[in-house]
């Protein structure tokens, strides 16, 4: 069972120390690098003529990546192997044990596994039922640790249920016509989708490295209000059906813009819960309510953003979830003692704020670089101040000068916690705001 790190130190195995997640190169590392070069072989071998140079250089490009990756995290490795075996299953399901080359979706229908577990939709409803549960037993682990350690199975579970769901999801594209399959990156729903896989999967990498569940339930809200969104888009909006790539969209930066950026918005909101936990840890033993009013107002505050999804007016569900997020931030301030007890030390909380932000950050960078390079080639120019790269902008330069405060001006405490819960803000807009407020060239999918 984890526990928590001794108050203010930083985890051992946040370094290469002993305890460091990696180890040597072993005889299973090189097996599944030989693994992964044999599939990437495969699919160039027998499916290279569908594919132009960029798409086999990113091929074979992802052959290292994942080993490094894997090695680095070893759990990824086996990760990678449940989710591509259960992926190749649905496709041979699919084809009726006809060939990798044939299938008919209708078979979703009438094959056990694929209709209760492995069609993309099933999967996907499950990842989100699971991570629905692992962010109640979470919060049930301040009380009984045994639920907390559920939480994390669960967490792992909808992880496996949610990238299985999209490596079906875009087999089934191509099902349903050569000019409709794709990476299933391109609309609101797939999207939302990968954002609280990568939240979920960055938040059980920093719980294993820094030794402590006790911020599970912290993170797992804001995956958890993913979910809440997938639900209605999909049932009020019918938003999970699969649709053809608008011309803009039909291109290999996608491929990679897209995920870099999900990265960015992951890691963002990760930052963004460790530093609602920071200021419960700091404020635990206040009793003075004014001093926690700045923290439920920014609560509140994400919490009334989905009020608008769909349109410019107030919709019952969205008041609803407005309500039960209200409640839920205040019942955490009131019970800010008893977990504040729990939370890893201050030190820890701001080591990983910053660690989460420095990635994001990264990976942000990258994205916005790489989309740079994609309106250039779509549009015939880098920049062009639409609203989404402006936001986007915005974005960036927030958590640059929250990197430049922390690293020469020595920010840390409350101030950059709440810079952190703040930011969130800011990503939520870019990512969703512009699209319902502002007119431009971007859109991951209408509300």
């Amino acid at each position: 069972m984890l526990s928590r790190p001794s108050p203010g130190a930083v985890p051992t195995n946040c370094g290469n120390g002993p305890e460091s997640l990696r180890g040597r190169i072993g005889g299973s590392d090189l097996a599944f690098l030989l693994l992964t070069a044999s599939c990437a072989g495969y699919a160039l071998v027998r499916y290279g003529e569908a594919m132009d140079g960029y798409e086999k250089a990113i091929l074979i490009g992802a052959v290292p990546a994942l080993g490094w990756m894997a090695w680095l995290w070893r759990p990824l490795r086996t990760l990678i192997l449940v989710c591509g075996g259960s992926a190749l299953l649905a496709v041979w399901l699919y084809s009726g044990g006809a060939g990798l080359d044939q299938g008919n979706l209708l078979r979703a229908d009438n094959v056990l596994i694929l209709k209760y577990l492995l069609s993309s939709q099933s999967a996907i409803l499950w990842m989100s039922c699971l991570f629905g549960l692992a962010t109640a037993c979470y919060w049930i682990g301040f009380i009984s640790p045994t639920s907390a350690w559920l939480g994390t199975a669960l967490t792992w579970g909808g992880v496996y249920a949610g990238f299985t769901g999209l490596l079906v999801r875009w087999r089934e594209g191509h099902l349903m016509g050569r000019d409709i399959g794709h990476v299933p990156v391109s609309n609101l729903y797939e999207v939302f989708v990968l954002f609280a896989l990568v939240t979920a999967l960055f938040y059980l990498y920093y719980e294993r490295r820094y030794v402590t569940r006790a911020l599970g339930g912290f993170v797992m809200l804001v995956v958890a209000s993913m979910v809440i969104f997938l639900f209605w888009y999909s049932f009020a909006r019918n938003g999970q059906q699969i649709q053809p790539l608008v011309p803009a969209l039909k291109s290999w930066w996608m491929k990679l813009h897209v995920p870099a950026n999900f990265i960015g918005y992951g890691t963002f909101s990760l930052a963004a819960m460790v530093g609602f936990a920071y200021l419960v840890k700091f404020h635990g033993q206040t009793r003075s309510w004014k001093r926690l009013a700045p923290m439920f107002l920014l609560g509140a505050a994400l919490c009334i953003e989905p009020m608008m999804f769909g349109s410019r007016h107030v919709s019952v569900t969205w008041a609803l979830y407005f309500g039960v997020g209200a409640l839920v931030v205040g019942l955490i301030l009131a019970l800010r003692g008893p977990i504040a007890r729990q939370l890893p030390s201050l030190p820890v909380l701001e080591d990983l704020m910053y660690r989460a932000i420095a990635v994001g950050f990264a990976f942000f960078t990258v994205a916005t670089v790489l989309g740079a390079l994609w309106a250039a080639d779509a549009w015939g120019t880098y920049w062009q101040w639409d609203p989404k790269e402006t936001w986007a902008l915005i974005v960036w330069l927030n958590y640059a000068a929250w990197l430049h405060m922390r690293l020469i001006k020595g920010l840390r405490g409350v101030v950059a916690a709440y810079w952190a819960l703040a930011g969130l803000l800011l990503t939520s807009f870019a990512f969703l705001g512009v699209n319902m407020f502002l007119t431009g060239l971007h859109s991951y999918g209408t509300l």
